[in-house]
């Protein structure tokens, strides 16, 4: 009997005991239930929140693939080139002077020069008109390639009263066999001068046979050229201009294009550092009066590269026309003249030159100047000139000028005058040529 009791007592804490294990092994599992949940929780929320990355990142992406196709967009289907390669360069000079003159502004804007400008007619000054302060004009120039083809050129002046499009022309690129073909309205290519703008002259005013034979925008004209540079070591260029001819003073006659321009320019390395350049021009065109006109034009220039920043030019320049009238006294007119100017370029800052002009022909009907006892013989100019550059966009030159070319109010007069000016250049801006 009491062993009965003991196994019936030992079975019942044993059942005691497992029951007891078994509650906590249920609540153990509860809680690791629970521990689950919650890391589930988390992962879900870890999901989402690299969903939403995922679809943030996606987004990114697309955006730049979106930019990658918009820039593919823009450029040419052929990969050659890209758009925004391709912005016009634009550059604006201004160009300012403050003048002292021994003649009054009011007389000055009329002179004439005896045989060529005649006193009823006003020149054009365009350029240190008056004496005192002078804004000359402020100038645009836009530059752009177009396509593998063309690029395009666009210059625009503003003067204090006017704005005009000085030049606006498409040339060729990549034509044949040394061609180019340039359309639009340009500057001639007579002569060494004719085609440079006012602020890459050497001297501020324009040579007086310039100013006389075509005025201060020289040939300048709607029309085609046509050149053509020859295979050579030795620099050869022949061209052709077909132009309006709007020029009043030597041509003028609209009805149809009137003026052609030829002519053939070269140059060669005498030495290292010695260059020469030379051309022969020819303009043919017809004036108001229908009648016919050629002005012929021969340039040397030679420049001796002294050192790496210094340097010597002595350029020259002749220039002759003979001009059919109604005259009777003088059915052809024959007039020329010429200039020859030194340039010394100590270093990048400072230069230094004279000029020499003088109009050596002049057959023409001088009477309305003789019959009044106006000399007309002498017709010359001295110009001396010192410049500043503290960068090479800036520029300050001063210069003086002993002139006998003019007739004053009726009277021959000689002009002097003082000048300093300011050149400023900002922006994209191609180098002259020298």
């Amino acid at each position: 009997m009491v062993k009965k009791l003991t196994f019936l007592s030992l079975f019942a804490a044993v059942s005691l005991m497992a029951d007891s294990e078994l509650d906590a092994l249920k609540a153990q599992l509860q809680e690791q239930q629970k521990t689950t949940q919650k890391l589930l929780q988390k992962v879900t929320k870890l999901e989402k929140k690299q969903q939403q990355a995922q679809a943030l990142q996606a987004k990114k992406a697309k955006e730049q693939e979106d930019a990658s196709l918009d820039a593919a967009f823009a450029k040419d289907t052929s990969s050659s080139f890209s758009q925004t390669s391709y912005l016009p360069d634009i550059a604006l000079i201004l160009n300012m002077s403050a003048v002292g003159r021994n003649v009054k502004n009011s007389d000055y804007a009329n002179f004439a020069i005896p045989g060529f400008i005649d006193a009823p007619v006003k020149p054009e000054l365009p350029y240190n008109k008056e004496r005192g302060f002078n804004l000359n004009y402020a100038e645009v120039a836009m530059h752009s390639m177009v396509d593998p083809y063309f690029e395009a050129f666009a210059i625009f002046h503003l003067h204090p009263a006017a704005f005009e499009i000085e030049e606006a022309y498409v040339t060729t690129t990549s034509l044949p066999a040394g061609l180019r073909v340039k359309a639009g309205k340009f500057k001639s290519a007579f002569g060494r001068i004719n085609e440079k703008h006012q602020h890459s002259w050497h001297f501020d005013e324009q040579p007086i046979i310039y100013k006389a034979l075509f005025g201060p925008d020289g040939i300048s004209d709607p029309g085609l050229q046509v050149q053509w540079v020859a295979p050579t070591d030795t620099y050869i260029m022949a061209g052709i201009d077909a132009m309006q001819g709007s020029n009043t003073r030597s041509f003028g006659d609209t009805e149809i294009n009137n003026l052609y321009v030829g002519y053939l320019k070269s140059s060669l390395d005498l030495t290292d550092n010695l260059s020469v350049l030379g051309g022969v021009s020819w303009a043919h065109g017809k004036t108001t009066e229908k009648k016919s006109s050629d002005v012929y034009g021969v340039d040397l220039t030679f420049r001796d590269q002294l050192g790496s920043y210094s340097a010597l030019t002595w350029q020259s320049e002749y220039l002759q026309r003979n001009k059919d009238t109604n005259n009777t006294i003088v059915a052809t007119q024959k007039q020329g003249g010429l200039y020859s100017e030194l340039v010394y370029q100590y270093n990048n800052n400072y230069s230094a030159g004279v000029r020499y002009e003088k109009i050596t022909k002049n057959d023409t009907d001088l009477s309305a100047y003789t019959n009044n006892g106006i000399d007309t013989s002498n017709l010359d100019k001295y110009t001396v000139m010192l410049q500043y550059k503290p960068f090479p966009f800036s520029r300050l030159r001063l210069e003086y000028s002993h002139d006998r070319t003019k007739v004053i109010a009726g009277q021959r007069k000689d002009v002097d005058t003082a000048m300093l000016t300011l050149n400023i250049a900002a922006g994209a801006h191609p180098a002259h040529a020298y």
